[in-house]
């Protein structure tokens, strides 16, 4: 896909006493930025495979659109949907960019018509729909977040596809209430990591799967009030020891497979159970009474696809729910670590082994 350059209205300020416009504003941008290079790096993957397909090559900047703002990229997140991108089975929706990325953390350069609420230099965290793995990507104005107080960039980086995910699925569909128990699989992972503090912060109850002792102590540190070591014990029969029985309100998992059968077995009446990935597979034969004799709620979700729109209510609990406890403290992103961009193959196959606690991230120099 031909890129074109910048055209002269989105020009960053080369001066402190210029500023950069458009037809619909004036004067955007009092904060004077460095003139923007012809070219960026950015990452692509080479066909479909193993992180032996991912390629760093040079590439035109990318161009704000309406709504949209230009973000130099200190740095973006490493998600197992890039993985899964990469493998050929997550393609990135009809005319977005087929470079991976789905989180960046950054400071806008470049301002497209009919912006608001940003300027120049700006430091934002945002959820994009792709192109994250680069020095530069386009943002919707709308899905941009400012950088928590005691938050670096970096860490801020880690934060959109997490914090939207998390949010929309427990507290939106799952409908989680203050006093309620909520199992959280994958419990040291970026999403796990996030649920958990959520969840706790919201008042609820919070069990976590994880795959070691090392994992389920990681899981507890965050707040979860109880750990189960998936390759020890059956996180069915504990859930069910561990609540008398009853069992769980909600459940969140990223599984699949037969884990399904075995949620549904863990779900107390009236329980939800909010599928947001498939780490194994999604066809299952399965016995679905229980959801009828217990009234369950089977639901889940992507975002990638979604709307702006729609993002952008997210954004605005995010905004008013979420960012007052980030620049508090209260809660916060865990970086397990991070690989310069042109190391984004040892970032995959990190992701991929499951040694991480927390998040994986990309750095780009900037």
């Amino acid at each position: 896909m031909q890129i074109t350059k910048l055209p002269d209205k989105l020009e960053v300020a080369r001066l402190a006493n210029i500023a950069v416009t458009h037809p619909h504003k004036n004067r955007i941008g009092e904060t004077p930025m460095p003139d923007l290079p012809p070219t960026m790096r950015q990452v692509r993957f080479d066909g479909s495979g193993g992180p032996e397909v991912i390629r760093l090559e040079s590439a035109p900047l990318p161009v704000p659109g309406p709504g949209q703002v230009l973000v130099e990229v200190v740095a973006a997140g490493v998600n197992r949907p890039d993985c899964l991108q990469r493998a050929g089975g997550y393609p990135p929706p009809p005319g977005a960019s087929d470079v991976p990325g789905l989180e960046i953390g950054g400071r806008v350069v470049a301002l497209g018509p009919d912006v608001s609420g940003l300027k120049l230099g700006d430091a934002v965290c945002a959820l994009v729909i792709s192109g994250g793995y680069a020095e530069y990507c386009v943002a919707d104005a709308a899905l941009c977040l400012p950088v928590p107080k005691p938050l670096s960039i970096l860490e801020a980086a880690g934060l959109p596809e997490n914090y939207y995910t998390v949010y929309d699925n427990i507290f939106t569909r799952g409908r989680l209430q203050a006093g309620e128990r909520i199992l959280v699989h994958g419990g040291s992972s970026g999403i796990g990591s996030t649920a958990i503090q959520l969840a706790k912060q919201a008042g609820a109850i919070v069990y976590a799967t994880a795959g070691s002792a090392e994992k389920c102590a990681f899981c507890t540190s965050l707040g979860a009030d109880f750990a189960i070591d998936y390759r020890a014990a059956d996180f069915v029969a504990e859930v069910k020891r561990l609540t008398d029985g009853r069992g769980v309100d909600v459940i969140l998992d990223m599984v699949g497979g037969p884990y399904i059968a075995r949620n549904l077995a863990a779900l107390a009446l009236e329980g939800r159970l909010v599928q947001i990935a498939f780490l194994q597979p999604s066809r299952v034969d399965i016995d679905l009474m229980p959801v009828m004799l217990k009234r369950l709620t089977f639901t889940g979700s992507t975002l990638r696809a979604r709307s702006v729109a729609l993002k952008a209510a997210i954004a605005d609990h995010l905004r008013g729910d979420v960012w007052p406890m980030l620049d508090t403290g209260t809660v916060r992103p865990v970086i397990h670590t991070t690989f310069p961009l042109a190391e984004a193959r040892a970032a995959h196959a990190l992701m991929e082994s499951s040694a991480h606690l927390g998040k994986i991230m990309l750095e780009t120099g900037k």
